[in-house]
């Protein structure tokens, strides 16, 4: 990360171009796809994209703010304080100055953070592994299964974004913008708290480093770092004061807006029937597959899926990824599948974790050009096909 953090920055958007207009193609077929398939069964794209499932509640939060919640006849409690408020706010500034509704606003909003995500992956791989690398993990990023969330008024797109960013102010040492980035993807979703962790353990290894490097001097009295040509102290401290800023300040809003104190946030994600258990509903989620001989087909899947996901962290750890990626990867990954509900948005929960994908990047950069390209253009048919599939059908994704 040193090393990484002396590296002149690049010029990010003129080298970017490739990746980026590649990730605009990819999207714009997965939304051809969609209007398609949504056009023969009557019914709207473009509400399919902004008006619908999770898009609802935050429009309803940048139309009424928080307060709103819907009792089941279970007993359950949905209220909209589970959602965290950086992607409402935009949606009505947006609306504010446009004609747009909250709604359109959202998806917006979504689509211009899905390019700043791509711009902001192909920034960090570039650094790390070179354009090449960089191209294909923004062209994987876009043809992922459930990739058409990415152009949905969702959080995804826009928490990759100021993750990806947050992720490379830290590896080029910007501690105080990775610190300031990390505190808006704390805004966003709760999984935040990863590139919090991401944040924090760089900066501390970083200042461990740099002390083991750089020791004091034999007469007793401490050099500045500054005087050693090293980072000072205080922009890697303020970093780390100000990246758990905005998950945290909102947890406890949360728990004062409800009267329950700092764990308030995690009652009224109960009422949502969601929690962190370590994985072991999902685990009997999986298990229950195998009662019968289809869906045990389908538990088979499940099980193949969770197995490539970690096999692929396995090899980022033995590839040496930086530990920042490591860190946030792995935090993004645990939560994702350690959730306790919600097992069918799993794979969009995981959609965030960028480095899971740089050992096939790296495999399709070292690729011959045109086998590289037919590899991803068949994929990004199939995942335009599903993505079209996917959210035309019944259940939220």
């Amino acid at each position: 990360m040193t090393d990484l953090a002396t590296r002149p920055a690049p010029p990010l958007l003129r080298r970017a171009a490739p990746a980026l207009l590649g990730y605009a193609a990819v999207r714009t077929l997965g939304v051809v796809a969609l209007t398609l398939w949504s056009a023969a069964r009557d019914k709207s794209a473009l509400t399919l994209l902004s008006a619908r499932w999770d898009a609802l509640w935050y429009t309803r939060v940048a139309e009424l703010g928080y307060g709103y919640e819907v009792r089941l006849p279970n007993g359950d409690v949905h209220s909209n304080l589970a959602f965290f408020p950086l992607l409402p706010w935009l949606e009505r500034a947006v609306s504010a100055v446009t004609p747009l509704s909250y709604a359109h606003a959202g998806l917006a909003v979504g689509t211009l953070a899905s390019l700043g995500a791509a711009w902001g992956i192909f920034a960090v791989v570039d650094l790390v592994y070179g354009r090449r690398a960089g191209v294909c993990a923004v062209l994987l990023w876009a043809v992922l299964p459930v990739g058409i969330v990415q152009s949905m008024a969702y959080t995804e797109a826009l928490f990759t974004a100021l993750a990806a960013w947050s992720l490379y102010a830290v590896l080029t040492g910007r501690w105080v913008t990775a610190g300031a980035l990390a505190a808006l993807a704390g805004l966003t979703r709760p999984v935040g708290l990863a590139v919090v962790a991401a944040v924090w353990a760089a900066a501390i290894t970083s200042y461990v480093r740099q002390r083991h490097l750089d020791p004091a001097p034999s007469s007793g009295r401490n050099r500045s770092p500054e005087a050693s040509g090293g980072t000072p102290w205080w922009p890697r401290a303020l970093g780390m004061l100000l990246a758990p800023l905005g998950a945290g300040g909102y947890v406890l809003w949360v728990g004062e807006r409800t009267g329950k104190g700092p764990l308030g946030y995690l009652d009224v994600q109960a009422g949502w029937r969601n929690g962190f258990d370590g994985g072991y509903a999902f685990a009997r989620f999986i298990t229950d597959k195998f009662t019968s001989f289809p869906s045990a087909l389908a538990g088979v899947g499940l099980i193949a899926g969770v197995a490539a996901v970690v096999w692929l962290y396995v090899i980022c750890v033995r590839q040496g990824q930086p530990l920042p990626l490591l860190v946030y990867a792995g935090v993004v990954t645990a939560l994702a599948l350690c959730a306790s509900s919600y097992f069918g948005s799993k794979p969009r929960l995981l959609m965030p974790a960028f480095p899971l994908l740089l050992p096939l990047a790296l495999a399709l950069a070292r690729a011959r050009t045109p086998r590289s390209a037919a590899v991803l253009g068949g994929v990004a048919a199939v995942s335009a096909v599903y993505g079209a599939f996917w959210l035309n059908g019944s259940g939220p994704p």
